[in-house]
């Protein structure tokens, strides 16, 4: 039943930081500048990650009031640490690059508005009724049309600052490269719903763990998880 989220989550990035290449010849400035930001962004990415895994996690042969419950307070979470990342990307201060100022301010703007977006997913959530499984299934449908919308926010939300010099000193800090989810997925008998495939219903969709290497990134790793649930 949570298989539609899972989809989501497991097809698409959030906040990817999509790097290639660490030129040694960064200035001091955008090195200092990426290390402040990324070190106070660590935690945020580690709880998104976390966040994301256990939506994933849950669809395993998991009962709508358990869906409900772990989808609502991930989604409070990643709102949350969407907040902590737009006051990281104030703190660090103008970055310094062409155009600094318009970077910084967007990308507060647009990371405040993403944890607003997935509140209202949150709230979209709690209304939902799980004594009555088929209208929640709908519902569910809802939230995850939803929360493709929201992740294409998120992809932008973040994408002046992973563009060129600024983005290669970005790629070399330790709190920016991909985290792995500190919560253990469930397992079954089936695995997640191939990436993008969030159209289809059935209970034996395919799974991918296929993940760019040697790239920073505030993505979960992939992983394989049940996406049977009760209907």
């Amino acid at each position: 039943m949570n298989k539609k989220l899972a989809a989501v989550l497991s097809g698409g990035a959030v906040l990817v930081l999509a790097l290639s290449g660490c030129s040694e010849d960064e200035g001091d400035k955008v090195g200092d500048w990426a290390k402040t930001f990324c070190d106070q962004a660590k935690p945020q990415i580690q709880k998104r990650a976390d966040a994301h895994q256990i939506i994933i996690s849950t669809a395993a042969d998991s009962k709508p009031a358990e869906i409900q419950a772990a989808d609502s307070k991930a989604f409070q979470d990643i709102a949350n640490a969407d907040r902590a990342l737009a006051k990281a990307v104030e703190s660090a201060g103008v970055p310094p690059v062409e155009n600094g100022q318009k970077i910084q301010q967007d990308a507060i703007r647009e990371l405040n508005a993403t944890a607003v977006a997935y509140e209202g997913l949150k709230k979209q959530v709690d209304a939902l009724d799980p004594t009555n499984q088929q209208k929640f299934a709908d519902g569910l449908q809802s939230v995850a049309d939803g929360l493709t919308k929201i992740e294409k926010m998120d992809q932008d939300a973040l994408s002046k600052l992973e563009e060129g010099e600024l983005g290669q000193a970005m790629a070399k800090q330790p709190g920016c490269q991909k985290p792995t989810a500190s919560v253990p997925p469930k397992t079954s008998g089936s695995a997640s719903p191939q990436p993008g495939s969030t159209s289809s219903d059935s209970d034996s969709d395919k799974g991918s763990d296929a993940e760019p290497t040697g790239k920073a990134s505030t993505k979960p790793s992939k992983k394989t998880s049940g996406t049977k649930t009760e209907e």
